[in-house]
């Protein structure tokens, strides 16, 4: 049977989307108060305070499942926290609040803050350790993504699928000495990659954007910016796998002790994020998924910032993109 809504239920739902969207906002312009200033432990760390703050303001009973790392090293957003004003639903959490703190250090392009809100138990707990990761957009067959299979051979089912020739396709991939092999066997295909220095969960969420300029995202990567990404995807309709990668002692043990038995299993987004998911980003600095903050001139009574966020929702298929204009008195997290 049917289980019905009530109006309070609907209206939560409604609701939280926009929740989702202040909190993003919020980190993301105390992040970029720091832009530039090489201090990233400082940037992220006011984006933690923001995403803590505008947490304990939204009515849900939360929890963080995937966040800043675990108790003894955090203050604020460790995995198991309770989080949230109360009085409402019981509601899972996985946040970055600000990808690319090594970005915003330097000034550079594609930081983002990030959080996905979901129902109690909707998202695979994973540790931080390094995960490989293929995604898509939308539109393609389900069984186009075969983590298994090299490299050239996803790339020919996705080239035939889309219509294109390889040598059409743009392959995101992290900038990374890792990756080195990786990025040889896609050339010889004739496919073209994208380097990024940072934001890796920013690069696979692209392949939904139609206008990113973003086909396929490769490469290896931090494994609960993996949860996210797959959020977003479930969202909007694309295709995520996922296999994490045990490299020395310290990740067997991280990974036996998140309770995960199999690290040689392919991880889907049915795996990752098996219910239904509100996810919100706001762009930092500008990439290809988002855009960043924007500052007006100085005046007497402060600045107006502009922000470039993104909301989506999975039961709905809805994918809104939100211009916000703030007006603040003075400097922004400080």
């Amino acid at each position: 049977m049917t289980k019905m809504m009530s109006m309070e239920e609907t209206q939560h739902n409604r609701d939280l989307p926009l929740e989702a969207l202040r909190i993003t906002e919020a980190a993301a312009l105390a992040a970029h108060a720091h832009m530039g200033q090489g201090d990233e432990e400082t940037a992220d760390q006011a984006a933690v305070d923001a995403v803590f703050k505008a947490l304990s303001t939204v009515p849900i009973n939360g929890n963080i499942r995937i966040g800043e790392g675990i108790r003894a090293d955090v203050e604020n957003l460790y995995v198991g926290q309770s989080v949230g004003g109360g009085g409402g639903a019981k509601v899972d959490i996985a946040v970055v609040p600000l990808e690319g703190t090594s970005i915003i250090a330097r000034g550079g392009f594609n930081a983002l803050s990030a959080i996905a809100l979901a129902e109690h138990g909707a998202f695979l707990s994973v540790p931080a350790v390094y995960m490989e990761k293929i995604a898509v957009g939308s539109g393609l067959a389900q069984d186009i993504l075969d983590l298994d299979d090299p490299p050239a051979e996803n790339l020919a089912r996705i080239a035939k699928a889309k219509g294109l020739a390889e040598s059409d396709l743009v392959v995101c991939i992290l900038d990374r000495p890792r990756h080195r092999d990786l990025i040889r066997s896609i050339r010889k295909t004739g496919t073209r990659i994208r380097l990024i220095m940072d934001g890796d969960l920013s690069g696979a969420v692209a392949t939904a954007r139609a206008t990113s300029g973003i086909d396929v995202y490769m490469g290896t990567g931090l494994a609960p910016q993996g949860v996210l990404a797959a959020a977003a995807l479930r969202s909007a309709g694309g295709q995520f796998h996922g296999r994490l990668i045990k490299r020395n002692k310290d990740d067997a043990r991280a990974i036996e002790k998140s309770g995960i038995d199999d690290i040689s299993s392919i991880l889907t987004i049915d795996d990752l994020v098996p219910e239904n998911i509100t996810f919100a980003a706001t762009g930092i600095t500008s990439g290809p998924l988002l855009q960043g903050i924007k500052r007006s001139p100085y005046r007497s009574d402060g600045y107006t910032y502009t922000t470039h966020s993104m909301v989506l929702r999975s039961s709905t298929g809805t994918w809104r993109e939100v211009t916000a204009h703030h007006h603040l008195d003075g400097m922004v997290g400080r």
